[in-house]
C-alpha cells in the first residue's frame, strides 16, 4: 500500500451542458484553475462513451487491452474519479454506472463520453500530494503515492 495525508482545497460545482466531452471538459478546468489532484463526482446524464468494463484477458499484467462496451442512447450515470497529473497534466480517471431501463453497464466511460442534457460534477481538490500518474507494463499510466515533495 501506498498512501500520504493531504488537504481539501479548493471546491468546483461545474455543469456541463449537452454535447459537451466529459474528460475535454473536466481536463479544462483542471488546467485554467490549476488543479493537480482532487476527487470527482457527478450526476446526470451520458449520451454516448465507450465504456471499459474490465480487461479481455483477465490473467494478464503485462500490456492489458480493455474490454469496450458502447452505447449512443442516452443513459443515466452517477459516477466517482480522482484527478492526478500524468506527464505534467492533470489527468482524470472516472468510473461511473450507466443505466438505462432496466440495463446497466459499470466501468470507465472513456470514448466519445458526451454529456445527455446535463452532468453535475464537484471537484474536491486535494492540497499538499505529491501523488502522479506513472505508465507501467500494464499499459496503464497507475497512480503513484508519496514520490517526492509536495506541490
Amino acid at each position: 500500500m501506498q498512501y500520504e495525508q493531504g488537504s481539501v482545497g479548493r471546491v468546483f460545482v461545474v455543469r456541463l451542458e449537452d454535447g459537451e466531452r466529459v474528460y475535454d471538459a473536466i481536463e479544462a478546468l483542471a488546467e485554467k484553475e490549476n488543479v493537480q489532484s482532487a476527487s470527482v463526482f457527478a450526476v446526470g446524464g451520458f449520451r454516448r462513451a465507450g465504456v471499459v468494463c474490465g480487461p479481455v484477458d483477465p490473467d494478464a499484467l503485462e500490456n492489458i487491452e480493455g474490454q469496450i462496451e458502447r452505447f449512443d442512447d442516452a443513459r443515466e450515470i452517477v459516477g466517482v474519479g480522482t484527478i492526478f497529473p500524468h506527464e505534467g497534466k492533470a489527468k482524470l480517471h472516472f468510473h461511473a454506472a450507466i443505466g438505462r431501463g432496466d440495463r446497466a453497464l459499470v466501468g470507465c466511460p472513456r470514448e466519445e463520453a458526451t454529456c445527455f442534457l446535463v452532468l453535475e460534477v464537484i471537484v474536491m481538490e486535494i492540497l499538499g500530494l505529491s501523488a502522479e500518474r506513472v505508465k507501467d507494463a500494464s499499459g496503464f499510466a497507475l497512480l503513484q503515492v508519496g514520490l517526492g515533495a509536495a506541490r
